[in-house]
C-alpha cells in the first residue's frame, strides 16, 4: 500500500510535467505566430516570383532553343553550388546565434565577404574544366560570369541572415520582387536581341545586384569591421561543418545536370531543365518560403528547451506532407498533359522525367526542413553525414540510370535515392540529435491514404480522358483527385469554416 507521501509526490510531478507541457505550447505558439506572419509574406513573394518566372519561361522558351537552356543550366548548377558554400554557413550562424547580433556582425561581415571572395578566385580558375567536365566546353565564360552573384552574396550574407533571425521576412519578399522584376526585363530584352545563354546570366546578375542594395538598405546595420577571435572561432566550429554539408547539399542538386549535360548532350539536358524546373515550383515557392522561418522559427525554439523543439517538428511535417503529396500526385500520374499544356508538344519529351522527379520533390522538401532542425540544434555535423549518405548513393544511381535509360532512367534512381536513402537517414539523425518523431505518426494517416485514393483516381480519370486535349485531362483527373485528397485529409470542420468565409451568409 503506497504511503500518502508517495501520492503527494506523484501528483506533484504529474503538475510539474503538465506545467512544463503548457509552457512549452506558449512558446511553440509564441513563435509559431511569428514564424506565421514570416511564412505567410514569404509564400506571397515566392508565389508572385514564381508566376512571374512562369510567364517569363514562356516567353524565353519562345525567343530560345534547348542549347541555349542547357548552356545556362550548367552555369547555373556551378553557381548554386557555390553560392551553398561560400559564406561559410555563417549566415545561418547569424540566424543560429545565441547573444547579440551586435557583437556577431563585424567579424561574421569580413569572414563573409573574404571567404566569398577566395571561392570566387578558385573557381574561376577550374571554370574551364568544370564546363568541359559538363559537355559544353563553350560554356566556360558565361559560368565565369553567372557566378559573380557570390561576390554580391558574400557583401549581404549577415544581413539576410539579421532580416529572417528577426522574421522580417517582409522586407525579403519585397527585396527578392523587386530584384525578379529586373530579372525579367533584363532577360527577355536581351533573348529578343538574340542574346542567347547570356540573356540569362546578365538578368541574374542585375537581379541579384538589385536585390542586394535593398537587402543592405533594409537591414538597417551599418557596416563595422572588427575581429573578433573568439567569435571567429566559434563561427569556424559552427559554419565549417555546415559549409561542408551545405557544398554537399549544392552538389545534390546540380549533379543530375553535369551527369545529364555530359552523357547525353545540352539539348537533351534542356528537356530535363523544363522537367525539373516544373517539379521545382513547390519546393521553390513554398520549400524556400518555409526555410526563411524554419532556421530562426526552430532556433528560438531550442533556445528555449527540447520540449519546444519536439511539438514544433511534430506539427510540422505532417502539414507539410499533406499540402505537397496531392502536387507530388498531379504531376506523377499526369506529367505528359502538364508539359504539353505548358510548354507545347515540342517539349513533350520532359514528361518522362517529371513522373519520377514528383517523388524527388517530396524528399527535397522533406529533408531540407530536417537539415534545419538539426542546424537550429547546432549538429551541424550531423548535417555533414545525411548529405553526405544522400550523395554517396545519389551519384552512382544517376550514371546508372543515365546510361541505361537517358533522363528517364536519372529521375528514377534519384527517387529510388530517395525514398529508400536519404529519408531514412533523416529519420535517423533527427532521433539521434533527441528529436521525437513517433508521436506524429497518427497525424500521417490521413494524408496517405487520402493519397493512394486520389492517385487511383487519378489514374482512372486519366486513361478515360487520354484521347482529350492536355487542358481537359489535368481539369477532369486533376481536379477530381485533388478534390478527394482535400475531402479526406482536411478536417470537416476547417472545411466548414473555409466554405463559411467563401460563401456569403444570407441576409435574414
Amino acid at each position: 500500500m503506497s504511503s500518502p507521501d508517495a501520492g503527494s509526490s506523484q501528483l506533484a510531478q504529474d503538475e510539474e510535467a503538465e506545467a512544463a507541457r503548457l509552457v512549452s505550447e506558449a512558446q511553440v505558439g509564441s513563435v509559431g505566430r511569428k514564424a506565421g506572419r514570416g511564412l505567410r509574406w514569404s509564400i506571397l513573394g515566392n508565389a508572385l516570383s514564381k508566376v512571374g518566372s512562369f510567364a517569363m519561361s514562356l516567353v524565353l522558351a519562345r525567343l530560345l532553343v534547348p542549347s541555349d537552356y542547357g548552356v545556362y543550366a550548367i552555369a547555373l548548377a556551378a553557381s548554386q553550388f557555390l553560392i551553398h558554400i561560400n559564406d561559410a554557413g555563417i549566415l545561418a550562424a547569424t540566424v543560429q546565434w545565441r547573444g547579440k547580433l551586435e557583437d556577431l556582425a563585424p567579424t561574421a561581415t569580413i569572414m563573409a565577404f573574404v571567404f566569398s571572395t577566395a571561392v570566387y578566385g578558385i573557381f574561376w580558375v577550374f571554370a574551364p574544366f568544370y564546363a568541359d567536365l559538363s559537355g559544353s566546353a563553350s560554356a566556360t565564360p558565361v559560368v565565369r560570369l553567372l557566378t559573380v552573384t557570390i561576390l554580391i552574396d558574400g557583401v549581404t550574407a549577415v544581413r539576410a541572415g539579421a532580416l529572417m533571425r528577426r522574421f522580417q521576412q517582409d522586407r525579403l519578399t519585397l527585396a527578392n520582387m523587386v530584384g525578379f522584376l529586373a530579372l525579367a526585363v533584363v532577360a527577355i530584352t536581351l533573348a529578343a536581341n538574340g542574346a542567347g545563354a547570356y540573356s540569362f546570366v546578365w538578368g541574374t546578375l542585375a537581379s541579384s545586384a538589385v536585390t542586394a542594395v535593398l537587402v543592405l538598405i533594409f537591414a538597417g546595420m551599418p557596416f563595422r569591421f572588427t575581429m573578433d577571435r573568439a567569435i571567429a572561432f566559434h563561427l569556424l566550429k559552427f559554419g565549417m561543418p555546415l559549409a561542408v554539408s551545405l557544398g554537399i547539399e549544392a552538389l545534390l542538386i546540380n549533379v543530375d545536370k553535369v551527369v545529364i549535360g555530359d552523357a547525353l548532350g545540352a539539348v537533351v539536358l534542356g528537356y530535363y531543365m523544363v522537367a525539373f524546373n516544373i517539379s521545382s515550383w513547390v519546393p521553390g515557392m513554398i520549400g524556400t518560403a518555409v526555410r526563411y522561418v524554419s532556421l530562426p522559427s526552430f532556433s528560438r525554439l531550442a533556445e528555449k528547451d527540447p520540449e519546444s523543439l519536439a511539438l514544433g517538428v511534430q506539427r510540422s511535417v505532417p502539414v507539410m506532407i499533406a499540402f505537397v503529396l496531392p502536387f507530388a500526385l498531379l504531376m506523377a500520374v499526369l506529367s505528359p498533359a502538364l508539359v504539353i499544356f505548358l510548354y507545347g508538344g515540342e517539349w513533350a519529351p520532359a514528361g518522362v522525367a517529371l513522373q519520377f522527379l514528383s517523388v524527388v520533390m517530396i524528399v527535397r522538401m522533406l529533408v531540407p526542413l530536417a537539415f534545419d532542425i538539426l542546424t537550429s540544434l547546432g549538429a551541424t555535423r550531423s548535417t555533414i553525414w545525411l548529405n553526405l549518405g544522400w550523395c554517396v548513393a545519389l551519384i552512382p544511381a544517376l550514371i546508372v540510370g543515365t546510361r541505361l535509360d537517358g533522363v528517364r532512367g536519372a529521375a528514377i534512381g534519384q527517387a529510388a535515392v530517395g525514398l529508400l536513402v536519404t529519408i531514412p537517414l533523416a529519420v535517423v539523425a533527427l532521433q539521434r540529435a533527441g528529436v521525437r518523431l513517433r508521436p506524429m505518426v497518427p497525424a500521417l494517416v490521413r494524408p496517405l491514404i487520402g493519397g493512394v485514393l486520389a492517385a487511383g483516381l487519378m489514374i482512372l480519370l486519366a486513361h478515360l480522358t487520354r484521347n482529350s486535349l492536355s487542358f481537359v485531362q489535368l481539369s477532369v483527373a486533376g481536379g477530381a483527385g485533388v478534390a478527394v485528397f482535400v475531402l479526406i485529409v482536411v478536417p470537416r470542420e476547417q472545411l466548414k469554416r473555409l466554405g463559411g468565409r467563401l460563401i456569403p451568409a444570407r441576409a435574414h
